[in-house]
């Protein structure tokens, strides 16, 4: 069926991976029933990933306030830190903080470490490496595969944030726009990045199922805070293992495409049509959520596939 309502798309400024504070919804709302505001204060603790004792932060509703929280804890500047893993130190792309965090997670920052400038020569049109971003304008490497171009330079680590390409800061740019960067430099040319690599220390142990909110548990071990583009954090339970799934495949959909992973682009995609009925109208929802990325005919086929695999086994 072709998709034939693409031109109807609204210019909406979408910024999917970035969080900022909404105000809370009132009675009437329109909130699902599946999700409700926090009632009451949570609390998380945090440590330095390379080291440092323990912190508390509280009272924050998006990615940005989380980061000011963690920054006041450790007396450092917001702007020192990359990107946060959930309960471990190390540099583990597979527990990225993103727009969800469970009740019982402890928080790991990584902070900025040394500065490196790399020259590259794109002897193919594929760099090999996938990038993200940490919802406050630090892109950086979340995976590089085997055999690539990338995987050659040896300096070059999962983790590393991309600070500027060819003399041009890239600072405060979506992790998509990073990805289209490295994709349309020319093949057969060499260019410069200088990066910043997470400040790191001697091997620690993974600290899990840490930061227990003092007897304030809400909720099941479960639950989750939901951290949103819009409207109120909001306590909710983890998703069905099917629904997971296919939020998973959803991210590997947008890698094979786009050259990204960001789970939740992955998961506001999935919300988008899950209620839809046919391709013509998963089209027209994700032009009005995510108007600004034009997504290719060919993805937006695939994805509704994962999504109806998923509504098949119920959710």
């Amino acid at each position: 069926m072709p998709l034939r309502l693409r031109g109807k798309k609204k210019a909406k400024s979408k910024e999917t991976a970035g969080l900022v504070k909404g105000e809370p919804t009132g009675a009437g709302g329109g909130s699902p029933s599946a999700s409700r505001a926090p009632a009451r204060r949570l609390v998380f603790h945090a440590q330095l990933a390379h080291g440092s004792a323990t912190g508390r932060v509280e009272g924050f509703s998006s990615i940005q306030e989380l980061y000011a929280q963690i920054a006041g804890a450790f007396e450092i500047s917001p702007s020192e830190i990359l990107y946060c893993t959930l309960n471990t130190p190390r540099i583990d792309m597979e527990r990225l903080l993103g727009g969800q965090l469970g009740l019982e997670d402890f928080i790991f920052a990584h902070v900025k470490g040394i500065k490196k400038e790399v020259n590259v020569y794109k002897s193919e049109d594929s760099l090999g490496v996938t990038i993200t971003d940490n919802g406050v304008g630090y892109a950086f490497i979340k995976r590089i595969k085997d055999g690539g171009v990338i995987d050659s330079i040896k300096t070059i680590c999962v983790g590393d944030h991309i600070e500027s390409i060819n003399g041009e800061n890239i600072v405060g740019w979506r992790h998509c726009d990073v990805a289209k960067k490295l994709k349309e430099l020319k093949k057969e040319e060499l260019f410069t990045m200088n990066l910043i690599e997470p400040k790191k220390a001697f091997e620690i142990e993974p600290r899990s199922k840490a930061g227990k909110s003092s007897g304030e548990k809400i909720g099941s071990g479960r639950a989750t805070l939901r951290l949103r583009s819009k409207g109120p954090a909001t306590v909710e339970e983890m998703p069905s293992e099917t629904k997971a799934k296919a939020i998973e495949k959803i991210d590997d959909v947008l890698e094979l495409y786009m050259g990204i992973r960001d789970i939740d682009l992955a998961t506001t995609m999935f919300e988008a049509g899950k209620d839809k009925v046919n391709p013509d109208e998963f089209a027209v929802a994700l032009d009005e959520t995510l108007g600004d990325f034009a997504f290719p005919d060919e993805f937006v086929f695939d994805v509704w596939g994962v999504i109806g695999d998923a509504k098949r086994r119920g959710l």
